[in-house]
């Protein structure tokens, strides 16, 4: 009799201890489910770019994610991808298309045949800085918007500071630059053949150990990449002359931007300009801080044009071939440049 008592008490228990633990199983369960639907609430951006991390453009790219998380309250988490580790320069604007990323950020300036109005804008065209290139670049973008761009959402729109030459042996004349091999891209090729010098095609990923082994004398970019790529160690000048500008254009594939939701599309809208602005003070204040440190660590010297004039005259040449070309393609080469000189004045005149 109380071996059956016994064995019904522990079989009742049994029974307890099973309800308990079915009833703690389901409230885990219904816990993860709930986990499930915060996290399918959180909208996730891939954001792709070609350059290393550290660069001024992928600054911007993580200057851009950190405040678009941060002011829609984490509603939106982006993921970057700098170093060409989701998409690479040459598929960038293609991949974002086809949805391989939801943001890629580009260089029209690599593409001239597909950007031939911003091709004219490329070139020298009396920019004073970073700031004063990026508001100008960006206005004429939303003005004459690149019929590339018309199945993009245009993110945000800026540009380097203008290109100088800097090589191993100081040049301070079109005599000076005769046939020297100097790393060059984009729509640069043209302007430096036409100056004399012999371009020489290659990723920035190769330059320094061209520089080491002689194949170049020197290349052209922003200033910088002294600091950044560590071209301070292997040149010595700077020739003091503005040449081109790298254009930047981020684009967000349409489909995704129709996919989201007003208060995040306000707060996109909102970071446009304001990204423009900052990179351009941001890359400024960074050259002046390279500036000087290449002169103290590696006595970096700059060197002033003997000729000045007659490198302005070819490059003023080849904007108006620029311009030809554009206007050759149906598009509005000559009001576009009339008004690019507008806009030089005008955020020039503001500084």
């Amino acid at each position: 009799m109380r071996k059956g008592i016994l064995f019904s008490l522990i079989a009742l228990m049994m029974l307890f201890m099973a309800a308990c633990s079915s009833t703690s199983s389901g409230n885990q369960s219904s816990g993860n489910e709930s986990s499930g639907e915060k996290s399918a609430d959180v909208i996730e951006l891939n954001y792709a770019f070609f350059a290393p991390a550290g660069t001024f453009p992928a600054v911007q790219m993580e200057k851009w994610a950190e405040e678009l998380e941060k002011r829609t309250n984490n509603k939106v988490k982006v993921n970057t991808f700098p170093g060409g580790t989701l998409l690479t320069a040459e598929n960038m604007y293609d991949g974002v298309a086809n949805g391989l990323a939801d943001i890629g950020l580009s260089s029209t300036t690599y593409e001239p045949g597909r950007f031939p109005l911003l091709a004219v804008s490329d070139m020298p065209s009396g920019y004073p800085n970073a700031k004063v290139a990026s508001k100008v670049i960006a206005d004429l973008v939303n003005e004459y918007t690149p019929e590339a761009f018309k199945d993009f959402k245009i993110i945000t729109t800026f540009a380097s500071e203008p290109a100088y030459i800097q090589s191993q042996q100081p040049i301070e004349s079109l005599e000076d630059l005769k046939g020297k091999q100097l790393r060059i891209s984009g729509a640069t090729t043209d302007l430096f053949k036409e100056l004399g010098a012999a371009p020489v095609g290659m990723s920035q990923s190769e330059v320094a150990e061209a520089l080491q082994t002689g194949i170049v004398n020197g290349y052209v970019s922003s200033r910088e990449v002294l600091k950044d790529m560590k071209y301070a160690e292997m040149v010595k000048y700077i020739t003091d002359y503005p040449l081109t500008v790298n254009t930047f254009v981020a684009v967000m594939n349409k489909s995704k931007w129709d996919s989201l939701p007003e208060d995040v599309k306000t707060v996109i809208d909102e970071l446009n300009t304001e990204m423009t602005d900052f990179t351009g003070d941001y890359l400024d204040n960074y050259v002046g801080e390279v500036l000087k440190w290449s002169e103290d660590e590696h006595s970096i010297k700059t060197v002033p044009l003997k000729d000045n004039e007659n490198w302005t005259e070819i490059g003023n040449k080849l904007q108006l071939n620029a311009v030809k070309k554009a206007e050759e393609a149906g598009l509005p080469g000559q009001e576009y440049q009339n008004r690019l000189k507008e806009l030089v004045e005008k955020y020039s005149q503001e500084q």
